[in-house]
């Protein structure tokens, strides 16, 4: 049983656009199912916060937009897709290489950042496709969800399908292979994700909603890059290599193929929220 990263290359980018590619097809084909879906175009999708209707003005500060600022509806109502990852960078190759792909932009054309005046994330946008970066972890992407989600509300947008794409380590699987994630589970290979709110910990499911047919399994979200992820290369290491084994081991027998750090908030804001969400 091993643990291998997946490797971070153009070959991979190329992979994940064209599943990409796949879910917007299906998705395109299953309009007319969502359309009477009681997220979609008469409620667009739940956001749940009624707090959000008193504000006059809301700011989006992480990606340096605002609804007094920008005309939300006209710079992003047409989004249908929303692709998010890790590494800024990466997410302005999959920009181009997608809307070179689909045929919605000019090759060769230096797509600008969207949130140029802050250096918290990176978005790019080309026709329906909203590329975004996160960070890495729990609390990045958490913190971007939330102004996504609101960007996407105060947009007037409907039908929307989010994916996050990225690297992650792989419990017996070749380097290089693609898992789409059917669940995410905890370090306790439980399906959901906690988060302390008030003092209290309500538990939110984290079942993601897959658009198309291919070999999926069940991810393994961790808070931590080293010790979460049984690594015997960090600065603090408290178990021996066979208790790491071990525990791979038993995530493999439940049917965890990947780890990584991201799908469970993922997946439970997308739940909550009413998105199709896919992680790839």
């Amino acid at each position: 049983m091993c643990r291998v990263r997946i490797k971070r290359s153009l070959d991979t980018i190329a992979q994940l656009s064209y599943l990409f590619v796949l879910s917007v097809y299906q998705s395109s084909i299953n309009q007319s199912i969502h359309h009477r879906n009681r997220y979609s175009n008469k409620y667009r999708f739940c956001i749940p916060n009624p707090h959000l209707k008193k504000m006059k003005d809301d700011i989006l500060y992480h990606f340096a937009l605002g609804t007094s600022t920008h005309d939300f509806p006209a710079l992003f109502g047409d989004i249908k897709f929303v692709c998010v990852g890790g590494s800024p960078s990466r997410m302005k190759t999959f920009i181009t290489y997608i809307a070179e792909l689909l045929d919605i932009g000019n090759p060769g054309y230096d797509y600008p950042n969207i949130c140029a005046g802050t250096d918290r994330y990176a978005m790019y946008k080309a026709g329906p496709v909203l590329s975004v970066s996160h960070g890495m972890g729990i609390p990045s992407i958490a913190i971007m969800l939330h102004e996504l989600i609101k960007l996407l509300y105060h947009a007037k947008c409907s039908n929307v399908t989010i994916i996050r794409i990225g690297t992650s380590g792989g419990i017996g699987l070749t380097p290089g292979s693609v898992v789409i994630t059917k669940q995410a589970v905890d370090a306790t290979f439980k399906p959901q994700f906690e988060q302390i709110i008030l003092g209290n910990f309500p538990e939110l499911p984290n079942m993601l909603c897959l658009g198309f047919t291919m070999y999926t399994s069940t991810s393994l979200m961790t808070c931590h890059a080293f010790v979460g992820q049984a690594r015997l290369d960090g600065a603090i290491c408290t178990y021996t290599e066979e208790e790491k084994m071990q525990y791979l081991k038993e995530a493999h027998k439940t049917g965890v193929r990947n780890i990584e750090m991201e799908s469970s908030v993922f997946a439970a804001m997308c739940n909550l929220s009413g998105l199709k969400g896919n992680v790839i």
